[in-house]
């Protein structure tokens, strides 16, 4: 299948869908019509859609991409683990999963798009022995692939709209000792980006941060028996192993407002030292098999304002 065209990225023209009721049982209260007036700007945040050959996937991120495009969106954020899994499996079973992608993308996306890069679109990372090996010499290897299926140039990047300044940041960490093959952190090249990144940045210009695996976040503590030997232990593939150190960057730039995530799977809203952190779910729920504990395949319309605060409305796109 053609890899997706920078026609459907952020520095091109967007193209806004017709406009469609949600589902009003599951959408929160609408804002009021004063401040609705006073948004700058908006855009759907679709996280772990994990597509693959089968579960009917294909089918839903179409319609999880048509009831997002409903809202009209300025913009679509896909927050990483695009594909169903990229880390344990051999490259033409993972070609044939970007090709799935592909397919709806071409059929289906209307808007305009920006990408994050999640742990399962990292190939053969999680692989041993000769197969890892043939992979290392391999042109697609790790990120690549993605970033060329994508095609990017850049794992991270930063862009200004609507008097905000956004930040997509790697979130995904090669780590050979891990089983997993990643934790979550940022590298030291990354981490002087983006404090030279921020600090260039007006004062007075509010920031959002998207990323694929939480910085900070509540539901991680409950994905899985975390408790189970008397102490919380929250694992570094979970949640940022180097969030104390982002937080202080953060402290540094109180104009860093809104930082939004996907991962787990699983729905929070936490705020900490005037940072707004909300992991948004995912498309696929329990990747394409009904719920993930007590949600379902979803997706977030996500508000932004000029006083620098968000709308963050979780959307239920499957009735």
């Amino acid at each position: 299948m053609p890899t997706l065209t920078r026609r459907h990225f952020l520095a091109s023209a967007g193209l806004a869908a017709g406009a469609a009721a949600l589902p009003a049982a599951r959408a929160q209260a609408p804002v009021a019509p004063e401040r609705a007036a006073r948004r700058v700007l908006r855009f759907a945040h679709l996280t772990d859609t994990h597509v693959l050959p089968s579960l009917d996937s294909d089918r839903g991120l179409a319609e999880a991409i048509r009831h997002a495009q409903a809202a009209k969106p300025d913009f679509i954020f896909f927050g990483g683990d695009l594909i169903m899994d990229a880390l344990k499996k051999e490259k033409d079973e993972v070609l044939a999963q970007w090709a799935v992608w592909q397919r709806v993308l071409s059929a289906e996306l209307k808007s305009e798009a920006v990408f994050a890069l999640g742990n399962h679109d990292a190939w053969a990372w999680a692989l041993r022995g000769d197969t890892a090996r043939a992979a290392m010499g391999d042109g697609g290897y790790g990120m690549r692939l993605a970033l060329e299926q994508l095609g990017l140039t850049d794992r991270y990047h930063s862009f200004d709209r609507g008097g905000w300044h956004f930040v997509v940041l790697d979130s995904t960490h090669y780590d050979a000792a891990s089983e997993r093959g990643y934790t979550a952190r940022i590298d030291e090249a990354q981490f002087a980006w983006l404090a030279a990144d921020l600090a260039r940045v007006p004062a007075t210009t509010p920031v959002c941060v998207l990323s694929h695996i939480p910085i900070l976040a509540a539901c991680t503590f409950l994905d899985g028996e975390n408790e189970r030997e008397g102490e919380w232990l929250v694992p570094g593939a979970w949640m940022h192993i180097d969030a104390r150190r982002l937080k202080d960057l953060f402290r540094q730039h109180p104009n860093v407002k809104l930082c939004l995530s996907g991962h787990v799977h699983l729905v929070d809203d936490v705020r900490y030292l005037g940072v707004r952190y909300c992991c948004n779910g995912a498309v696929s729920g329990g990747w394409w098999k009904g719920p993930y504990q007590e949600f379902g395949p979803a997706y977030a319309l996500v508000d932004l304002y000029a006083d620098g605060t968000a709308e963050n409305q979780l959307v239920y796109y499957r009735a």
